[in-house]
């Protein structure tokens, strides 16, 4: 009898060891220099998706049921793979001060509004980050504009874009982060962009969430982002873009460097809508399956995916007569719209121009006599 009381407080001890808590993220699960992370990226949820409103201590979320339809690789690089003295100056030199000073770069697209054309390329877009013990924050854009560097920055590091503030566990406090991004004055005859940011993070919930990758312990932070754009283009009279509320629902764990899931919504007129999904994964075998509409074409694009800077072959049927070619983001937003008279040999050619620098997953919807179908293409 005195053996076996001691082994019941022994169990309840092991019991709790064992308890499930909430995990505290810090600058160490952030991405770090050299890493390649695969994401996977679908515009649908499961039928099976638990709803977004599922919030509190030790929730379950079950998204097994995601189905890739593109994949990318995420790669970040410390300054010293950067070569251009003019971005080097602005994020790696101690005569600008701490304000830019940046610890990973990334390939990332100039946060520029979908649809909108430059009178010239714009090429080799990257942003710059700084991760510290304090948070992990966005200190600018860099990319090549007509053949010279442009570096793009906050107006001051009390105005930079904070993504995390360290450590963040459940019960952190809400934060209200408003930043302001802006070209130099000396690009504004050729292009000026500037984007005002109100972003909110809070801690809404923790517990164990599943997707194709794997099963996690998780924190969940949802972001809402408010933006308010000013683009002026080739010296012409500038346009202010109030666009969508943005929210990121994004799910955290120890040592996987980027989310393991971002749900992706926007809202208009009060109606919030999933735009797309991107989690952690492995490599996959995609095959990317052209759709019919419900009295549209058969469609097809090669390569599929392909790069940024190069053309896009479309395949539709030979003799398909005038049509229209539209190509959007998964917020909605149109990247290109342009008409064609007619395909030569059941086969359109996309130039590089019409899709600029853009980075991530399209949809090209295709309009001809016979109906509308669409593609999904990526742009790597």
């Amino acid at each position: 009898m005195k053996t076996k009381f001691l082994l019941l407080p022994l169990g309840l001890v092991a019991s709790l060891a064992h308890a499930q808590t909430a995990p505290t993220i810090t600058a160490a699960d952030m991405p770090a220099a050299g890493d390649s992370l695969r994401l996977s990226l679908t515009a649908a949820l499961p039928a099976t998706a638990p709803p977004l409103t599922r919030n509190g201590a030790n929730q379950t979320w079950n998204y097994a049921g995601l189905t890739a339809a593109s994949q990318r690789v995420e790669r970040y690089a410390d300054l010293s793979t950067v070569t251009d003295f003019t971005l080097l100056f602005t994020f790696n030199n101690a005569f600008t001060g701490a304000a830019n000073r940046a610890t990973l770069v990334a390939p990332r697209n100039l946060p520029i509004p979908a649809g909108t054309t430059f009178p010239v390329p714009i090429t080799n877009p990257q942003e710059f980050f700084n991760s510290s013990a304090a948070d992990f924050r966005s200190v600018g854009y860099g990319a090549t504009l007509n053949g010279t560097t442009l570096p793009v920055t906050y107006a001051s590091r009390a105005q930079q874009d904070v993504i995390y503030r360290f450590p963040l566990t459940f019960g952190s406090a809400p934060e209200v982060i408003n930043s302001l991004l802006t070209t130099p004055a000396v690009a504004a005859s050729t292009g000026y962009f500037s984007q005002r940011r109100q972003r909110t993070n809070q801690v809404d919930g923790w517990g164990t969430l599943t997707t194709p990758f794997g099963t996690f312990q998780t924190v969940r932070v949802v972001s809402t982002l408010l933006d308010h754009d000013s683009l002026s283009v080739g010296g012409a009279p500038g346009q202010a873009l109030d666009l969508p509320l943005t929210r990121q629902y994004k799910w955290l764990a120890n040592g996987v460097r980027v989310p393991v899931l971002t749900i992706t919504t926007t809202t208009v007129a009060g109606q919030e809508t999933v735009a797309a999904a991107e989690y952690r994964d492995s490599y996959r075998r995609v095959v990317a399956l052209a759709s019919r509409g419900a009295s549209g074409p058969d469609l097809g694009a090669a390569p599929n995916p392909s790069a940024v800077g190069t053309e896009l072959r479309l395949l539709v049927p030979a003799g398909s007569g005038p049509l229209t070619v539209q190509a959007t983001d998964l917020l909605g937003r149109t990247v290109f719209r342009r008409a064609f008279a007619g395909s030569a040999g059941g086969v359109l050619t996309l130039d590089a121009a019409a899709f600029g620098g853009f980075r991530g997953v399209l949809l090209l919807a295709v309009q001809t006599a016979q109906g509308t179908s669409t593609q999904r293409v990526v742009r790597e």
